[in-house]
């Protein structure tokens, strides 16, 4: 089983004695993990029977079931507290992640890494309120391009969002931008010519993308003249 290029990118994060993956469904991640040692066991949680079975059966094709525990449950609720070193949600909206973590809030382990497949904008809204720095970022291609963020939880103001503008760091990712990584760059081009056109008609939403989205491109300039 080869991963997709987005799990590959979850899996770059992961070094943990015992990993959760919440929502496995066909156990690629955990099994890459597994495969390369990265994690010595890792739990997975699925929320109803049948993709359970499929995980299972999975872990089992490729020999790892003696490192793995397969559990039936709602997020984080079969994660005794303490007990995972780290955790990975992947393959889901943001609001779902968000979600799972408000549910699981007293379970959640140190580190996170959260792959949403809708944009991360809520989620790095969320970290610095509950105690959680963000420590690295990726963005891979796939069916459209997906944001892979690390979590970690630390105490005091997260210096990843210190000098990038609010908004920006929030929608396109203060490493990214730092980094002016090539899709990052790909992106905000083609946020240019879908919202410029809409702006016009004032829509509240699209009104805060190009607020985000010329906040970054200026950013991005001031660098550059900067050097």
């Amino acid at each position: 089983m080869t991963p997709e290029p987005r799990l590959e990118a979850a899996a770059h994060f992961v070094r943990a004695e015992v990993h959760a993956d919440i929502g496995s469904d066909h156990a690629a991640l955990p099994i890459t993990l597994l495969r390369s040692d990265r994690v010595s066991r890792c739990i997975v949680v699925e929320k109803t029977p049948q993709p359970l079975a499929v995980a299972r059966r999975a872990i089992g094709r490729a020999g790892l079931l003696e490192r793995a525990e397969l559990r039936l449950g709602d997020g984080f609720a079969p994660i005794v507290v303490g007990e995972a070193h780290s955790a990975s949600i992947t393959g889901m909206g943001q609001r779902t992640m968000l979600g799972i973590l408000e549910r699981g809030a007293e379970r959640l382990p140190p580190a996170l890494i959260l792959q949403p497949n809708d944009g991360a904008e809520l989620l790095r809204a969320w970290g610095p309120t509950q105690g959680y720095w963000l420590t690295g970022e990726a963005l891979t291609t796939g069916f459209w391009r997906y944001a892979v963020l690390h979590l970690e939880r630390k105490t005091g103001n997260d210096p990843a969002y210190l000098g990038v503008p609010g908004a920006a760091a929030r929608r396109y990712g203060p490493h990214l931008l730092r980094a002016a990584h090539p899709l990052l760059l790909a992106e905000l081009q083609a946020d240019l010519s879908r919202l410029e056109p809409l702006e016009r008609f004032g829509r509240a939403e699209v009104l805060e993308g190009v607020r985000a989205l010329r906040e970054a491109l200026a950013w991005l300039d001031g660098r550059q003249v900067g050097r």
